[in-house]
């Protein structure tokens, strides 16, 4: 039976990879239901080829906040203040912090636009969405209401969170429970929260390219270069011991973003600009999976690490962080070094230049084959039918 199904989304017209997964889901989902996406994009930065979105029958629609009169505005910043700062984490202080940092202004306005396409389902995407979305909940009575996690737990409620923090974490999970469901990237994380889950990993979202030769002496990086998060700035430091001892190998890094002058800088002090390249992010980035020879995930945490699904699909060896999503998607395929320890980086970086390369290639493939949209479109099509 057709659903009509939406998925509220910050961004669905830029680059990333919540918005790359949120739209091949959608795309499979709307071989069979009414799909609308409602983003809070630019409508002039519409563009339905990134990520093949021209190739399905979705629907758009455009959201933006309304402004807040500045008395309240700043009432509700004391009150979010003395949230986070002062009150007991009750259930009853969580509700009265939805509506100073949810005034009733944005949260009517978003309530009425979600009510205006009558859907069956609404999927937050994200966890602030998806408790934007549960703050609404009474607005939207007879809709199945499903939040969807892509950051781990770690990433949200660790101290220095740049998401939420550990005075937030009763917040989200009073909010939360309003949800019929949530949905998180791993057992893991599953295990760790006190609402309604369900595990469900991010597909494979490309269509692989060539099968990696393993001959180039390349390693490569790919990612968002956001605060701090993909690391990149351990992997060069530890690209630059590496490379004392080793005077073949390369590394590419593909990504874009506020902490690239860090990384040029960091390249400049080492004198490595002949050894380590930065890239742009590109439509084509089959190329470099299949022009490298490992693949190295650097990154302090992950919600789920689809670059090592992608990697493994063009037969690459990978060499992570020791986080409990790398562990859960390979197994002990891996070559693991402990977060931020950039010396056990550099001397993983060396154990993966003397691989037995055919064999692990071999393994990767395997592995990637778990992650085929056809595995989890049929999970995400269960939850659609309440199953």
């Amino acid at each position: 039976m057709m659903k009509r199904i939406c998925f509220l989304t910050d961004s669905i017209f830029s680059f990333g990879g919540v918005q790359r997964v949120t739209a091949v889901i959608a795309k499979q989902l709307a071989l069979s239901n009414d799909v609308t996406i409602v983003t809070m994009d630019k409508p002039e930065n519409k563009d339905t080829s990134i990520y093949g979105l021209h190739e399905a029958d979705l629907h758009y629609r455009f959201f933006s906040y309304p402004k807040v009169g500045w008395l309240k505005w700043y009432m509700a910043k004391f009150y979010s203040m003395l949230y986070r700062k002062v009150l007991p984490k009750t259930r009853l202080a969580s509700d009265l912090y939805v509506h100073s940092s949810f005034p009733s202004e944005r949260r009517l306005a978003l309530a009425h636009e979600l009510q205006q396409g009558h859907y069956d389902i609404i999927i937050g995407v994200h966890a602030p969405l998806s408790v934007r979305l549960a703050d609404c909940k009474d607005l939207l009575s007879g809709t199945m209401l499903i939040g969807w996690i892509h950051n781990s737990y770690e990433a949200l409620f660790n101290k220095g969170s740049r998401y939420a923090g550990p005075e937030m974490r009763k917040h989200f999970e009073y909010q939360l429970e309003k949800l019929d469901l949530t949905i998180v990237l791993s057992h893991y994380d599953a295990m760790r929260y006190s609402f309604p889950t369900r595990v469900v990993y991010n597909p494979l979202t490309l269509v692989p390219g060539n099968v990696a030769e393993g001959t180039s002496k390349r390693f490569l990086a790919i990612g968002r270069f956001a605060h701090r998060h993909k690391g990149f700035d351990l992997l060069i430091k530890a690209f630059n011991i590496f490379a004392q001892q080793d005077k073949e190998w390369t590394l590419d890094l593909i990504g874009e973003g506020v902490e690239e002058p860090l990384y040029q800088q960091l390249i400049a002090d080492y004198g490595l600009e002949q050894r380590i390249t930065i890239h742009p992010f590109t439509k084509d980035i089959q190329q470099y999976y299949s022009n490298a020879q490992v693949y190295v995930l650097s990154s302090r945490w992950e919600g789920f690490g689809l670059v090592i699904v992608e990697a493994m699909s063009h037969g690459l060896p990978i060499v992570s962080t020791d986080l409990p999503t790398s562990r859960e998607i390979m197994g002990d395929f891996g070559l693991y070094f402990k977060n931020e320890d950039v010396e056990d980086l550099a001397r993983q970086l060396l154990a993966a230049t003397r691989l037995d390369w055919a064999q692990k290639s071999q393994e990767a493939l395997q592995i990637a084959r778990h992650f085929d949209i056809s595995n989890i479109i049929t999970q995400w099509k269960n939850i659609i039918d309440g199953q």
